[in-house]
Parts: structure tokens; sequence; C-alpha cells
């Protein structure tokens, strides 16, 4: 009797444990089904990486495999008395040492408000701390000769340097008769020190050409890009505003301020009489006025929405919304991607936006408060690490949930390419994936998992991220 219960009990044991194993294969396969159902490709294309071409002056520029990463070397407010531009240039070295191969610089001309502007209010394109006028020699960030020996440095650290171009509006000019509105308006700039681009009313709307263009910015005097005359002095001379930026002042590329004031022509006649790598400021999230504007302006646009879909992401756990429409997805080459800027900060937990935005494709912008003063400089570098050196070739959605999001980099010239896997929730997390990779051991590039799984013969692997964090997995070499 007692043999016989045991007898029982054993084949009942067997055959749970059999069960058992059978379930987690069975489960393990589900995975692999659920996960290969949800792969999308996003974006298809040869492969190759963003690129802004080479600098003006030395040449020397080049990226590494995954493109550029530009780094936004102000904030709003920055410090006053003069000393940013030395403050910018003794981090060149640093920034470049990290991977960083270009600098946006706020508005370099004199302003309205002198030696506490910011630049968005220009009066003389011509002066860059050089010229008494406004009620300071120096702009809040420097003088002509300390902007000159920033760009200088930047160039020898192999970086680039992008100058914000204000065209919509001017202030600081003086108060003068107007025929065309009846009133006294405050368009006349005839006195400016540089001597250049004098204008006056004919050279604003509202004037000969007409009443307005396509927008006006807080009350300052609208530039008229249908005036000839105005051309000419942006970008049609010699010693044009562009031209004289590029040539003289050495600047590589421009970051248009508020492009939503005027047609996207004007950016893209300057971008072929000037020349440089540009990028627009259209405070958009619609997509499909992202790609209008930029296809017309053969210029890359800012990618505001991605911007807010990544906060509504990770602020509000919905990790679904990042297989919604975004400007990198319509085209990579175009887009410019960014967590925080001088105008806009809503995203709070930055970390993952910036794994997101440096493992996929189109321009990363790190912005400087978060890589100077607010974030994990280590973790930084680390993403930008694995931005310029993995992050290479089309992408693939290949799964997401509320709490998860995993993608792939497909690869490029002989780059395996990577895994980016982004946990939102409180717990670690372990999924199956198919990679790019047969029967190859990988790692975790950031270190936050330890595994060293080796990818099946089918290229499948099992990988982890860790909770509210993030894994990105590539080829261990």
């Amino acid at each position: 009797m007692k043999k016989t219960h045991f007898l029982v009990s054993t084949l009942v044991l067997i055959f749970f444990n059999s069960c058992q194993s059978n379930d987690e294969n069975d489960n393990e396969n589900i995975q692999q089904q659920e996960s290969h159902n949800k792969t999308v490709n996003v974006t298809n294309h040869d492969g190759r990486p963003f690129s802004t071409g080479s600098t003006s002056v030395s040449g020397k520029f080049v990226s590494g495999p995954g493109g550029g990463v530009l780094m936004q070397g102000f904030y709003w407010d920055v410090p006053e008395g003069g000393n940013w531009w030395n403050t910018v240039k003794d981090k060149l070295t640093a920034w470049s040492d990290s991977g960083i191969g270009a600098v946006w610089l706020p508005p370099a001309s004199k302003a309205q408000n002198g030696a506490y502007s910011m630049g968005y209010d220009p009066t003389d394109y011509y002066d860059f701390g050089n010229f008494n006028q406004n009620g300071s020699v120096e702009t809040r960030f420097g003088s002509r000769t300390e902007l000159e020996a920033l760009i200088t440095k930047a160039h020898a650290e192999n970086m680039q340097v992008y100058a914000d171009i204000v065209i919509n509006h001017n202030s600081g000019g003086q108060s003068h008769a107007n025929p065309f509105t009846g009133t006294n308006t405050w368009t006349d700039f005839s006195g400016v020190a540089s001597g250049k681009f004098q204008r006056s009313y004919n050279d604003f709307y509202k004037n000969s050409y007409g009443n307005n263009d396509e927008g006006a910015f807080g009350g300052f005097p609208d530039l008229c890009h249908a005036n000839p005359y105005v051309q000419d002095w942006l970008w049609g001379r010699d010693d044009s505003v562009g031209k004289y930026y590029k040539n003289v002042m050495k600047f590589d590329g421009w970051r248009f301020d508020y492009v939503k004031g005027f047609g996207p022509w004007v950016v893209n006649t300057w971008n072929a009489n000037v020349g440089g790598f540009s990028v627009g400021e259209l405070w958009d999230s619609n997509v499909n006025t992202l790609e209008y504007w930029a296809n017309n302006a053969n210029s890359s646009v800012f990618d505001f929405a991605a911007y807010y879909k990544m906060d509504e992401a990770f602020d509000n756990g919905n990790l679904n919304v990042l297989n919604d429409d975004m400007m990198w997805k319509r085209n990579p080459y175009k887009a410019v991607t960014f967590v925080a800027n001088h105008d806009t900060d809503i995203i709070n937990n930055k970390m993952p936006a910036y794994a997101y935005i440096l493992t996929h494709e189109g321009y990363p912008t790190i912005f400087y408060r978060d890589y100077e003063e607010w974030l994990n400089k280590e973790r930084l570098n680390n993403l930008i690490w694995i931005h310029n050196n993995k992050a290479t070739g089309t992408t693939s959605i290949l799964y997401t949930d509320n709490d998860e999001y995993i993608a792939r980099r497909n690869g490029y010239n002989g780059n395996p390419g990577l895994v980016v896997y982004i946990n939102n929730s409180s717990s670690w997390q372990e999924r199956w994936v198919e990679t790019n990779w047969s029967s190859q051991q990988i790692k975790d590039f950031t270190g936050n998992s330890s595994w060293y799984p080796t990818t099946q013969g089918d290229k499948w692997v099992k990988i982890q991220a860790p909770p509210n964090s993030y894994s990105i997995w590539s080829l261990n070499q």
C-alpha cells in the first residue's frame, strides 16, 4: 500500500514538473511571439547617420558611427557681467572629450537691453560686443574678442559652433514718423554703430510690401523679408549678416528663432546663399506642420512632436505613446531632438528621455543645465558614448506597454547597432527580444545589468532592465 502511494506520488510529481517546465517554455515562447508581433520598423532608409557636414574653417569635425551630439551652450538668464563666452570656452575641451560635436550659442549681437539682454531683441547684427551702444560695449555674454576666442577654441577641439539667428523682429530703434501707420514707430535703425544694415519704417511691416507676413512677436518691429533691401543685407551681399557670421566670425550653422513668424522660403534662401547647418524653432507638435516646414525650408527642425510625447511617456506612465508619429520617424535627417531648452523644460523624468533621444535617430541635443548642474554627468557621458559608437542604422520598435519600451537600431556599415530597453516600472523587468545577432554574446553598455547573455541561433535573447531606468545592449566587443 505504501509502495503504491509512493509510485503514484512520484508519477504526479514528474508530471507536475514536466508541465511546469513546459509552461515556462510556453511562457517564454509566448513572450517571444508577443514581442515579435509588436515589432514595427519605424524608419526605412540606407541606414546612414545624421550628418551636419564639416566646419567651414578647418574641416576637422568628424562624427562617430552614430552621428553627432549638440550641446545647447546656455540657458535663460545666464549670469550677467560679460563672462559667459569665457565660461563656455573653458568647458569646450571636456565637452569634446565626452563626444559632443557642436555647441549652440545664444544670439551673439548687441540687443536693446545691452549688457542685460539675452539677445532675442536684436539691434545691431554686427555689434558682437565691440561698439558702445545700448548702454554698454560688451553684450551680456562678453566681448567680440572673447566670442572669437571661443569659436577658435571650438574648432581646435573639432567642434562646430551654431549661431542663434533672430531675424523675425528687431528692437532698439529710434522713434520716427511712419507714413504707413500715421504714427511714430520705433523703426529708425539708421544710427546703428556698425553702420551696416541700417533700417527704416519701410523695412518693417506695415509698409509698401503689405500689412503683415506670417507672424509678429511681442510687439517688436516685424522685419519685412519681402523687401529686396532686407534680403540683400540678410543673405545676399558679401558682407550680409549670414555671410559675415560664416566667413568673418566663422560660425558653422544656424538655429533660426521663431520661424513661425516668416515663410520657410526665408530659411531656404538663406541656406542656399550662405550654407552651413540649420535648424528651425517651429514650436508645434503637429508632425505634418514640422515636416512641411523642414521640406520647404530645406532645413532641420526641432522635434517638438517627440518632446511632448516623451513628456507623456516618461512623466505620465504611458510608454505606448512612443509608438506615435514624430519628426525623427518621418525624416531622421531633418529632426533635432531635445529633452529641454532655454524656453521649455516640462519633462521631469529626464534620464530615460535622454536614453531615448541618444539611442534613436535624429540629432540629439543636451541642455546645458541638465549636463552641468542637474543630472548625473557620468550617466549622460555614457549615453553620449553609446550614441556616437552604437546608435547606428534604421529603427525598429520591438515591444511597448505602459511601463516598458524596447527598440532596436539595426546597424550600419559593419556597426552592430543596439537594443534599448526602458523600464518605467518600480521593479526589474525581463523580456525576450529579437536582435540583429545570431549566437553572439551581448552586454548592457550602461552597466545597469550584469548579464552577459548569448543570443540564440535565431537571434532571440532574454534581456532585463532595472526599475525606473534603462539598459542598452550590443555585442560584447
